[in-house]
């Protein structure tokens, strides 16, 4: 199985200048917790030509791995899983101590959801920090590669000293924030050569530790820094607020062109148009002006909240911040409202798009979860269809919603069709065959993904985003 893996590699591969490079120095690493943030980056390390150790307590979870298997779909990871695998490079494990002997660096990738108020769950963060401390005999470098509140770097270290100060030993185990900014269904290119490496380190009081910590950082990024990535140093506090105020920042983009598409429906302005001309604003950009339904996965939503969450535990306020929630909140309430005033009673609905976004299976805070559960909760029923995201969304979405195996399947004597993820497979779509197919005329863009004359010559109904 593993063979036929690799042999499918090639296509995902990433410039020969990174995976073929003459390497100075092989390190060990450990990477505890095999969720989205840690399987990557302990496949694409490997990959770079480190000895990586993953660490998880889900026994299946680490059969699967083994067997060169990912528990999440995206595009190109299980390759390179299956590349570390057969080199010999990757392993996977349950138990912390069979990692630990020789790593130079543990990376810590564990999950912090959100608690009460919206403040991260730091239990599993700070769990690890001390098995680590309680369990290593030789020096260390402990990355918090999780997102995590600004301070947490420094309670780690805290609990580190007080464990080895009972232990009554020298060694040095100095911690480290190395945020991630990956984007799901570009996770492995976007690992392997990202905008920026950032890393948060302090130990001022101890100069020494610091350079070599600085000097084996620089050693394991340096397959990445030597194509001309930057590897930024930074304090710890920085790096921990950064990986924060880049999301809301991105998160504030998104609800700001969607706080303009109401304004646009009623005054005959196209989103569209002008989000194309405020992206060629090169103190702008046109990324993440795209008008939709709003954000949805595992790190916007989370980390947005977070943040608001922080800056009240210290009396500060975020007005900009808290009206990036508030819009998001605001945009899928009315396309749910919208959709719902033009429905016939007990319509049947056919769904295009789970997964809050394409090329991931991710169901976290997925825009459909909630207009479906409206719809049902209005006396419609729901026929979905998604290409990958299926049996990862059956959990999140009531047992009354039908799944089909074809998106025209889903739409066969439909009253009205909601597009909400903006998959390639949706953009392609045959409208003809899809009017065809219907019983009614409603089409919901949620993504803006189909041109209005496009649909409405072909004699169905268009209702977009801000058009």
């Amino acid at each position: 199985m593993l063979a036929a893996q690799s042999s499918k590699l090639k296509a995902h591969r990433l410039p020969d200048i990174i995976i073929n490079m003459h390497y100075t120095h092989v390190m060990k690493i450990a990477i505890i917790g095999t969720g989205y943030v840690g399987l990557v980056s302990a496949a694409c390390f490997a990959e770079l030509g480190h000895e990586v150790v993953g660490v998880d307590i889900d026994a299946e979870k680490v059969k699967m791995l083994k067997a060169g298997k990912s528990p999440i779909y995206e595009p190109g990871l299980e390759e390179v899983i299956a590349s570390g695998l057969q080199s010999g490079r990757l392993s996977f494990t349950t138990k912390l101590e069979d990692a630990l002997p020789d790593t130079k660096i543990l990376f810590s990738a564990v999950a912090t959801p959100p608690g009460e108020g919206y403040k991260a769950d730091l239990r599993a963060v700070f769990s690890v920090s001390e098995a680590v401390a309680n369990m290593i005999d030789h020096d260390l470098v402990f990355v918090n590669k999780s997102t995590v509140p600004v301070g947490t770097g420094l309670e780690c270290q805290n609990r580190i000293d007080a464990i080895l100060k009972k232990r009554k030993t020298k060694i040095s185990v100095q911690v480290v924030s190395n945020p991630e900014f990956l984007r799901e269904g570009m996770a492995v290119p976007d690992t392997m050569m990202p905008d920026r490496i950032i890393v948060g380190l302090n130990s001022d009081h101890d100069r020494a530790a610091k350079q070599k910590t600085k000097s084996l950082i620089e050693e394991l990024y340096r397959p990445i820094t030597r194509v001309g990535k930057p590897l930024i140093f930074m304090r710890r506090e920085s790096s921990e607020m950064m990986k924060y105020a880049s999301n809301a920042f991105l998160a504030t983009k998104i609800s700001f062109i969607n706080m303009m598409t109401e304004l646009c429906e009623v005054t005959g302005a196209n989103v569209r148009d002008i989000a194309v001309g405020m992206g060629l604003d090169n103190r702008i950009g046109p990324k993440f002006l795209h008008a939709g339904i709003g954000y949805g996965g595992s790190c916007f939503p989370k980390d947005v909240k977070a943040l608001l969450a922080t800056a009240k535990e210290y009396g500060v306020s975020l007005p900009i911040v808290e009206a990036t929630n508030h819009v998001n909140l605001w945009q899928r309430n009315r396309f749910i409202k919208r959709v719902l005033k033009h429905l016939p009673k007990k319509a049947r609905v056919a769904v295009w798009g789970l997964s809050f976004k394409p090329k991931t299976d991710d169901m976290r805070e997925a825009p459909s979860i909630d207009v479906i559960e409206a719809l049902l909760k209005a006396g419609h029923t729901v026929s979905a269809y998604d290409p990958v995201a299926i049996e990862k969304a059956k959990p999140h979405l009531p047992k009354a919603v039908r799944y089909a195996a074809t998106p025209i399947d889903a739409a066969k004597n439909a009253d009205a069709l909601l597009v909400l993820t903006e998959w390639d497979i949706f953009r392609g779509a045959d409208i003809k065959e899809l009017k065809k197919t219907m019983k009614g005329t409603l089409l919901f863009d949620g993504r803006n993904i189909y041109e209005p004359e496009e649909i409405t010559r072909e004699g169905l109904q268009y209702f977009g985003i801000g058009l």
